[in-house]
């Protein structure tokens, strides 16, 4: 982000400050992230203002910005291609939703879970840079956000949340966004971007510019399940569900429903899954611009991912 003697943000493009604010705390952490945001800051206040002469100079610092962060990040992947781009922070905003859930679950409220919740949603909305999300991605993004306003209005009224997804209706989802959550003093940008002494910080997620650690993983991670005020459950939950078995007397109880065993006889994780589901959905993508060779690659890395449980 540009700094020093850069303008000062016009009052109209005040929704974008946020999505700078995550710019600028992720341009020392992840300039994949920070660049992102700044794209979608930049192409929101676009459809605000690009006519008054203060709007106008903001405007062109964002784009001076945006043009030199692609310079530095020349031989990054996620920059360079759309496609590498959108799953790159797909995941991350998944990993913020699925850090800020298990936190909620365990009851664990302070500032810091409400921030990750509203970044999580915030982080969904940049999504749309690369085009239109898909729908489990946009309920995740709805609950995040709602659940950063509940969990906010309660702390500051001093009440408990109720941890988890709301399935009663207890809330009513056309206030999700009724009050604003605002941050201006849970982090202040330090002179090396952020005050490390803040009382919140961003969860470590072993995440870098480099792609994530296969060695960090949330302690958790799985969707929420389903509710009026829940994100979507699993593609796995979504398609083949429970499988009722009828008592004799009448009621039925449950059983889990079970994947036939790999042809291969390796046995896959969950992260494999859908490490396979990606690589699928990066060779869907190239075929639509019919890029054979993409195409290719990509599939045979999921074939060798399904057969040998190996990280191509």
């Amino acid at each position: 982000m540009a700094s020093g003697g850069s303008p000062a943000l016009p009052p109209c493009f005040k929704p974008i400050q946020h999505y700078l604010k995550i710019a600028e705390e992720h341009s020392k952490r992840d300039q994949v992230v920070s660049y992102y945001c700044q794209l979608y800051a930049f192409q929101k206040a676009m459809g605000i203002d690009k006519k008054s002469p203060d709007c106008r100079d903001y405007l062109m610092m964002l784009m001076d910005s945006l043009e030199m962060s692609k310079q530095q990040l020349a031989d990054s992947d996620a920059i360079q291609s759309e496609t590498v781009g959108q799953a790159y922070l797909e995941e991350y905003a998944l990993k913020f939703f699925i850090v800020a859930d298990n936190k909620d679950r365990a009851a664990q409220f302070d500032k810091n879970l409400v921030k990750t919740f509203y970044t999580a949603g915030l982080l969904f909305d940049v999504l749309s840079v690369f085009g239109e999300t898909d729908e489990d991605l946009e309920k995740n993004k709805k609950y995040a956000k709602w659940k950063a306003a509940y969990i906010h209005k309660c702390l500051k009224n001093g009440e408990t949340p109720i941890a988890g997804p709301m399935t009663d209706e207890k809330e009513d989802e056309d206030n999700i966004n009724s009050e604003p959550v605002v941050f201006s003093n849970v982090i202040e940008p330090g002179p090396s971007g952020i005050n490390q002494n803040a009382a919140t910080s961003y969860p470590d997620m072993g995440l870098s510019a480099n792609g994530p650690s296969p060695n960090q993983q949330p302690d958790r991670l799985q969707k929420p399940p389903s509710g009026s005020m829940a994100p979507p459950t699993t593609p796995q939950d979504s398609i083949y569900g429970n499988n009722a078995v009828s008592t004799a007397g009448g009621s039925s109880m449950y059983t889990p429903w079970k994947p036939p065993e790999n042809p291969a006889g390796v046995t896959l994780t969950t992260q494999d899954y859908q490490k396979a589901m990606k690589l699928c959905k990066f060779a869907s993508s190239a075929l639509q611009y019919e890029d054979s060779k993409t195409a290719i690659e990509n599939l045979q890395k999921a074939l060798t991912l399904l057969t040998t449980g190996q990280q191509p």
